[in-house]
């Protein structure tokens, strides 16, 4: 992406800039008083002679300089939302870029693009105060002031809602409808993504394991990774999904200790209960959910964006299997069947999904619905509810209950958005996402640090480059269906406090005019003192 790498010189830059700033003032202190004014005067030159694009910049890297928050997201596959097959506005911005987005979960991922480091360390005083939260609060005017009149914009659907709280203070500073509900779209997965790290905690893994299921005979049962692969692992990649050869390897190493060089081979995907197709029907951007898949379930070579899927993906990951351990001098007689694996049967290998929290990042940048149907079952499991599509419903509402969230109105009839039955509010996204920022739950911290970054990573890659008050300050949880825009996420003010936001629109008949109604919304909390 040639505009990420000029954002990141010029925040390379300014952060060297910043730095010099910072000794200047303190040699300045101890120099004369004409060394001072030429020092001060040649500040001024240079403030007046950049061009405004690096004075915003600079103004932002001052910001993070002071709290030394540097932001880092991982590069991963994208998979925005669809509507009964219908590409949409997020799902075509987060597969524009060659080889920068779509679903990627074949390998561990390349470097993380960095985003600017705009936000103030969770907890940590604001730039120049002497205590947390210390920098100015905007008073409920002066947010009115400011967002009120953008909330009028004509590209914006019947049902316009909206949310900002003071993170600091954990009160809300400005609200529009707030408690009325509506369709989330993709913003949903904040709720999955809380209600799964609660549930589960951030090391939480997912395993994918082989046992023997009698006499010459294995079972590959499924965990519910959502990111397993089939594979070559990538080089050079710091993090690695868990990965079907690997596993094949200690396998038929097992088997071979035991003098076992034929067997017959089964599936186990009883994890998982209930019908496994999405209630929107066969699509191109979500498998059939079920708790083994492998590069979830595309019969291409597909690494990103939208691809068919296999309409069976557990027989499809149990013959790569079977076909894996035949290269490794295992011989699988027959075709592999369904089966269900002995309650004490002899565990013979196992491979471990990512971390929780790295699922998490990765289904929140990219929206990647495989991920977030997985994750909301695997909250299920753990809530000892049916690991269904109703099940995880259940298990997420009462997940974010234990959270004490506002949960009036809220419907959770899957863990993506792709349902346009899920309802929330205004205020439940705004409180999930206070919830992620507060210095006393670090387990959900994965929810802020997995937003897309304005301008720069994930489904907000290619919005906000003309608005540079939210470029590189504003990450949010993008939503799109047909009729429905949602946006939801963290921005710092210009008084360097910490806000989070939702904004919540259905009816819309302009999807990129919607679009960047949102962004001009969270652009004005981004470059307001409104005090």
């Amino acid at each position: 992406m040639p505009e990420t790498g000029k954002w990141q010189v010029r925040w390379q830059s300014a952060q060297r800039s910043a730095r010099a700033a910072t000794l200047a003032a303190v040699r300045s202190a101890q120099s004369t008083a004409d060394a001072a004014r030429r020092t001060a005067g040649a500040a001024r030159h240079a403030w007046q002679a950049a061009p405004h694009h690096t004075r915003q910049t600079w103004r932002l890297t001052a910001v993070s300089a002071a709290t030394g928050l540097a932001v880092a997201l991982t590069a991963v596959a994208a998979a925005g939302p669809w509507d009964s097959g219908q590409r949409t506005a997020e799902r075509a911005e987060a597969g524009s870029m060659d080889g920068a987005s779509g679903e990627h979960h074949a390998a561990g991922p390349g470097p993380a693009p960095s985003a600017p480091p705009v936000l103030p360390a969770l907890g940590a005083p604001a730039p120049g105060s002497a205590g947390r939260g210390a920098a100015p609060v905007p008073t409920d005017a002066g947010l009115a002031d400011a967002l009120a009149p953008l909330l009028k914009d004509p590209a914006l659907g019947s049902v316009r809602t909206a949310s900002v709280l003071d993170v600091a203070a954990g009160r809300e500073v400005f609200g529009e409808d707030q408690g009325k509900a509506a369709t989330p779209a993709s913003t949903v997965k904040l709720a999955t993504a809380v209600a799964a790290l609660s549930a589960l905690g951030p090391d939480h893994r997912i395993d994918t394991t082989v046992v023997l299921g009698g006499k010459n005979r294995v079972v590959l049962v499924g965990g519910g990774d959502p990111t397993l692969t089939a594979r070559a692992p990538r080089h050079g990649a710091e993090e690695q999904p868990a990965n079907l050869r690997a596993l094949a390897d200690a396998t038929a190493r097992a088997l071979k200790k035991r003098h076992l060089t034929k067997v017959a081979l089964g599936y186990d995907t009883s994890a998982y209960a209930g019908p496994a197709l999405h209630p929107i029907g066969p699509n191109e951007n979500i498998a059939p959910v079920t708790a083994l898949m492998t590069d979830e379930a595309r019969l291409d070579d597909s690494e990103h964006g939208t691809a068919p899927r296999g309409a069976d993906p557990a027989h499809d990951a149990a013959r790569a299997f079977a076909g894996l351990l035949h290269a490794r001098g295992i011989t699988v007689d027959g075709d592999p069947a369904a089966a269900k694996a002995p309650k004490k049967a002899d565990r013979l290998a196992t491979v471990r999904s990512l971390p929780l929290s790295a699922l998490v990042e990765r289904m929140l940048t990219y929206s990647d619905n495989d991920i977030a149907e997985a994750l909301a079952r695997q909250t299920a499991l753990a809530a000892r509810q049916p690991a269904s599509f109703a099940g995880a419903g259940k298990a997420v509402r009462a997940a974010l209950a234990r959270q004490h969230l506002p949960l009036t109105g809220a419907v959770f009839e899957d863990g993506s958005g792709l349902d346009r039955d899920d309802k929330v509010t205004a205020s439940l996204l705004s409180h999930l996402l206070l919830r992620a920022s507060s210095p006393d739950l670090p387990a959900l911290r994965p929810v802020v640090t997995g937003l897309p970054v304005a301008a720069f990573t994930g489904t907000l890659s290619n919005r906000y480059r003309g608005q540079s008050a939210g470029a590189g300050a504003v990450r949010a949880k993008t939503g799109t269906l047909t009729g429905v825009n949602t946006l939801a996420g963290t921005v710092v003010d210009a008084d360097g406090r910490l806000l989070v936001f939702s904004f919540m629109t259905t009816g819309t008949s302009d999807p990129q005019g919607a679009q960047n109604a949102l962004d001009k919304l969270a652009s004005a909390v981004a470059n307001c003192g409104c005090r």
